[in-house]
Order: C-alpha cells, then sequence, then structure tokens
C-alpha cells in the first residue's frame, strides 16, 4: 500500500498510529520540493494506509536520519536498513544532499580498495575475494546512493554539456540515465536479455541463434569453459584453506582437480600440434562398454553442487555449476575418451556440437555460457551498475548504446578495471545487435562515475568512455 506524507517548510505534523509502530517499509522516495512543499512516499506492508505525520525539525538531515535506519522517535515505524538507496532517485533538488555528502566520501574512503565484479567482492590490491556482509552492505549503500546523485539536475546538465562538446550533438543531444529505469543495475545471463534490450524481432533472435551456436557448443569451447568454470571454483575453495579445511572442502578440491584432469586428456584431439591423428583405430572386437562418457563430468558436476549448495561463499560457483549441467544432460550418453581411435573421437566431438546447437535455445544460460567464453574466454554472466539504453542522436539516425558503471576510486588501476568490465559489456551487445543484422551501425559509448572532481574523456578499443566526477 502506498501513502503520502506532506512536508510543509521542514516540518511534518501528526502522530503514528501504535497499531503500526511494527511495520516495515519496504521501499520510500522522496519527491522534489515546490513552493516549500515535500512529498514522501513508502510502500507497506500492511494493508491499511496510516495516515500521521512526523514533527523534523531539519530536512535534509532528518530525511537522511528517516532513509537511513535512525528513528526520529520511538513509534517511528521505518526499518529501512534493507531499503535500496535508489528508491529517492527522483530528487531534483541536490540542495538537500549536501549535509549529507560527507557520508559518500566515507564511504568511499573505507571502499578505496574494492571492487564488485562478477557478482562477488574482490580485493584490487591481492585480488582476492572478499566474504564480508558489512562490506558488501556498503558496497550497495555506496552505489545505490551515486545513482541518486547521478539523477540529479545539477549532474544531468553537466553530463549533457560534456556530451555536446565532446560530441557536437548540439541540434538533437540525448541526454543518457535521465531516467530512473537507466540507472538501475542489470545483470545479463542469457541472451533473450540482451534481444529483449536491444528490442531484437522474433525472427531476428533466430537468426543469432542460427549462427551462434554453431560456433559457442563447438567441443574445444565446451571443455574451455568447463574448465573456466572448475578453475573458478578451485580460486575460492582455496582460499577457504585459510580459514580452516573441512571434510566438504578437502572433497570439493579432489573432484575439482579429477575433473581438470579429465577434461584435459579429453581435449588432446583437438590441439593443432597434436599426433593424435597418427593414433589407429581400435579393433573391432574391443569393447567400448566401458570407455569414458560426458555423464562422468555431469556426475562430478553434480557432486559439486551437493557438497556446497549450502556454501554461500562458494553459491556463484554453484549457480554456475548448475548452468553447465543443462548442457551435460543433453550429452551425457556421447563418448568423451580419446583411446576410440582419432576418426571416431571426432565423430563424437561433432555429435557433442550437433546435440548442442539442437536443444540449447535461445534464452538458455548454458549456450550463453558458452559464448562468452568463446567472445571473452570468461564465463561470468555480465553484470553493469547502470543499464542505460539505446539513444538515436542526428539526422541519420545514429544509434548510441551507453552503459554506466560506478567506481569507487579515481586510481588509474580501478579506472582500468571500470573500462574494461564496460567494454565486456558493449562489445557484448554489439555482437548480437550485428548478428541480428539489425538496421543502422551501433556506436558503444561508456560512463564511468567516481567522487570528486574528475571529467575526462578515454578511448579504448575505438570507443569513447567518459570519466565523471561526482562533487557538490
Amino acid at each position: 500500500m502506498t501513502f503520502w506524507v506532506m512536508v510543509h517548510r521542514r516540518r511534518m505534523l501528526a502522530a503514528v498510529p501504535t497499531h503500526l509502530a511494527g511495520s516495515s517499509v519496504l521501499c520510500a522516495r522522496v519527491w522534489p520540493p515546490h513552493l516549500g512543499v515535500t512529498f514522501f512516499s513508502a510502500h507497506w506492508k500492511t494493508t491499511e494506509v496510516p495516515i500521521f505525520f512526523l514533527e523534523v525539525m531539519e530536512l535534509s538531515s532528518g530525511i537522511w536520519k528517516l532513509l537511513s535506519g535512525v528513528k526520529t522517535n520511538k513509534s517511528t515505524p521505518f526499518n529501512l536498513n534493507s531499503m535500496p538507496y535508489h528508491c529517492y532517485q527522483d530528487v531534483s533538488n541536490l540542495q538537500c544532499y549536501q549535509s549529507d555528502f560527507s557520508k559518500l566520501e566515507e564511504l568511499t574512503r573505507v571502499l578505496a580498495n574494492v571492487d564488485a565484479i562478477n557478482g562477488k567482492l574482490v580485493d584490487t590490491i591481492s585480488n582476492s575475494t572478499i566474504f564480508d556482509e558489512q562490506i558488501n552492505h556498503d558496497m550497495c549503500t555506496f552505489k545505490s546512493f551515486v545513482r541518486a546523485f547521478i539523477g540529479s539536475p545539477p549532474v544531468q546538465h553537466k553530463m549533457k554539456h560534456v556530451l555536446v562538446s565532446t560530441m557536437g550533438t548540439q541540434n538533437e543531444p540525448f541526454s543518457p540515465f535521465s531516467q530512473a529505469r537507466e540507472r538501475e543495475p542489470i545483470v545479463i545471463d542469457n541472451l533473450a536479455k540482451v534481444s529483449n534490450f536491444l528490442d531484437v524481432s522474433t525472427q531476428q533472435r533466430k537468426v543469432v541463434r542460427f549462427k551462434v551456436c554453431p560456433q559457442a557448443t563447438q567441443h574445444r569451447i565446451l571443455i574451455g569453459t568447463l574448465k573456466e568454470v572448475l578453475n573458478n571454483f578451485k580460486v575460492d575453495l582455496d582460499a577457504l584453506d585459510s580459514q580452516g579445511l573441512d571434510k566438504d572442502t578437502i572433497m570439493g578440491q579432489q573432484i575439482v582437480l579429477t575433473c581438470l584432469k579429465f577434461l584435459t586428456e579429453a581435449a588432446v584431439s583437438n590441439e593443432p600440434e597434436s599426433t593424435s591423428w597418427m593414433r589407429l583405430s581400435p579393433s573391432k572386437n574391443v569393447n567400448t562398454s566401458g570407455s569414458r562418457k560426458w555423464e562422468d563430468v555431469l556426475e562430478m558436476f553434480n557432486d559439486l553442487i551437493e557438497y556446497f549448495r549450502a556454501e554461500t561463499r562458494l553459491k556463484l560457483h554453484v549457480a554456475k555449476a548448475e548452468v553447465m549441467k543443462e548442457g551435460l544432460l543433453q550429452i551425457k550418453d556421447i563418448l568423451i575418451d580419446n583411446s576410440i581411435g582419432y576418426k571416431e573421437a571426432r565423430h563424437q566431438e561433432r555429435l557433442v556440437q550437433k546435440k548442442l546447437s539442437k536443444t540449447l535455445g535461445h534464452s538458455s544460460r548454458c549456450l550463453f555460457t558458452l559464448l562468452l567464453y568463446y567472445l571473452f574466454g570468461r564465463v561470468s554472466d555480465i553484470e553493469v551498475d547502470m543499464a542505460g539504453g539505446v539513444y538515436q542522436s542526428g539526422s541519420d539516425n545514429k544509434n548510441w548504446l551507453c552503459m554506466g558503471r560506478i567506481l569507487t576510486s579515481d586510481s588509474e588501476k580501478m579506472i582500468g578495471r571500470g573500462v574494461k568490465q564496460l567494454d565486456r559489456a558493449l562489445s557484448l551487445f554489439k555482437f548480437v545487435w550485428e548478428t541480428a543484422e539489425m538496421k543502422g551501425h551501433l556506436d558503444l559509448q561508456g560512463h564511468l562515475w567516481c567522487v570528486g572532481e574528475h571529467n575526462r574523456v578515454l578511448r579504448y578499443r575505438g570507443n569513447t568512455y567518459f570519466l565523471h566526477g561526482i562533487c557538490l
């Protein structure tokens, strides 16, 4: 249920009903003041509409206290620790935040060497994974708060000025990230999401799948993808060693190593320098019923999933193993044993490609993971801090794909990481655009934000990246 409270000239009046004192807010938004009046909207778990007023002596600091979970009195029914800060992204008066900007600067100092990548927190100095709920909470708070600032008129005006001066789009300028939905984060884990984003038609989606499948389902791509998934699993398994090994961790390490060895041996025939073509075909009397199959790999993946399903620190790896099971289930009866001879092994490899191409659909996360490895040599899903969109500018209807990244520091290392992460996302979308044979050329443009007075234009792999500073 949504309700509105009117705040007039820094004051709100009346009392909270006692039966609502334990209610909690699911979402809250502050709307811009007009003529001294501000409207505050919130969603409640209760089905009743509470009519109440709160007295707030200082509007800017008072609203901040309300939004950060600091109760103004004992009966205030707000529990906003879980509330996303970007819920109040429609604020148009940046002046309301001046007294709270120090909070953003403090978070910047705390998170200076922390980056959020591939769904996890990483220490940029040691490149190790961070398992800390408080830091994770701080990162979510920081990025949501930054989104609120980016949506304010001063930042929007400044960004448009930079675009006009750089791109020369005075006649028909576009305003990326001006809408709230454009500043929302997005996780891309299948081709359907990319197609929806780019407005790819049903017929064009068939074209994309028809062109992608033969490339992404090659035997060597499948083996490379599975090995990358296992190697990523192994990195965080080894990171848990310092916290003490338990039975499941030891068993998990053994399974990963065994499966990696299994896949490495299976990949021998795919090496260009391999002399596997010299191997003789097996005798017709040889019983191949005991030959290894993809089902063996499937069983090892099932064991990994079972052992670590409840381990939150490995949930991303478990999820990715679950994704790859989709493909392994389709090919479990196909041989993966090179001892059967070169010609037969090649035949089995072609069966793998044919089976996966036939069964993995456009929305398949397994197909998407194979494509990521084919394009980038990585298997992690694409994550973008701000989704942005496709914009048109100029009389020739030129298309611009803009996406955003929020940085915790302005160090060259952090900027470089941010640019590369954006480049991966933008390149994927352009690949689908071109594969779908969409009309017009798609130019790529990345935007990065950090706290401070930084404004730079960077070039990377032929694309433009804007570094924007956030300050008051």
